[in-house]
């Protein structure tokens, strides 16, 4: 019982920076994706791409999660893109405290669009909420499609859905149909684009929905304040 209580108390604590977090992330009015997916998903590689498409239309940062090396946050910095890195030490997951110690080193007003890319985990930061306005995770086809039977909360909370590598359906035993039904069991609303980070194919789509997305956020906030 006692571990338990300590959960909840550590949960309790995170929701709580997390509500200061988007807080602070509405009054400098940009918006906030966590990018989540396993080791290997190609999280860095989908965010390159989509950068490139992105960064001539809206003014954007990256915070980049990682247990101990800076080897994602170098190559989002050869893309002329701020990015600042977090090392959790062996910890599985960003939590909101570490967003907010981060965050609070950026011009916020001078963007349009911040991205964390989580720790590459399935279970943990799942549970740990960041205050970002979305939840964004990738699955990569050589997973297989039945992840969402077997870590039904990250897709549970997330309102994206990317199923990266589709260049490689040819070779594994991954149906595109079955992780679109099983994904939506656990959460009906949940908008899936199929890309490949290596040849660019579907990365299109993908950045026109969330510019659009994060486009409407910012119109509606100004619409608020007017």
């Amino acid at each position: 019982m006692a571990e338990i209580q300590v959960m909840k108390n550590i949960l309790g604590e995170n929701d709580r920076v997390a509500a200061e977090n988007q807080a602070l992330f509405a009054e400098k009015n940009v918006y906030v994706i966590n990018l989540m997916g396993s080791p290997g998903a190609g999280k860095t590689s989908v965010l390159e791409k989509t950068m490139e498409k992105l960064k001539d239309k809206l003014k954007m940062a990256v915070i980049e999660g990682d247990l101990f090396t800076s080897k994602d946050a170098d190559r989002i910095e050869k893309h002329g893109v701020p990015v600042i890195q977090i090392n959790t030490a062996g910890g599985c997951h960003l939590d909101a405290p570490m967003v907010q110690k981060v965050a609070q080193k950026l011009d916020l007003l001078d963007l349009d669009l911040l991205v964390v890319e989580n720790v590459g985990n399935l279970v943990c930061p799942a549970e740990f909420n960041t205050g970002a306005h979305l939840n964004l995770m990738i699955l990569s086809v050589p997973e297989g499609h039945d992840k969402p039977l077997k870590y039904p909360l990250i897709f549970q909370t997330c309102g994206a859905m990317i199923v990266n590598k589709i260049d490689v359906l040819p070779y594994f035993d991954f149906d595109l149909d079955k992780v679109t039904a099983f994904a939506r069991r656990r959460n009906p609303d949940l908008e899936i684009f199929p890309i490949s980070a290596k040849t660019g194919e579907g990365v299109e789509a993908l950045a026109d929905w969330l510019c659009t997305r994060i486009r409407t956020h910012k119109e509606k906030k100004k619409e608020t304040n007017a």
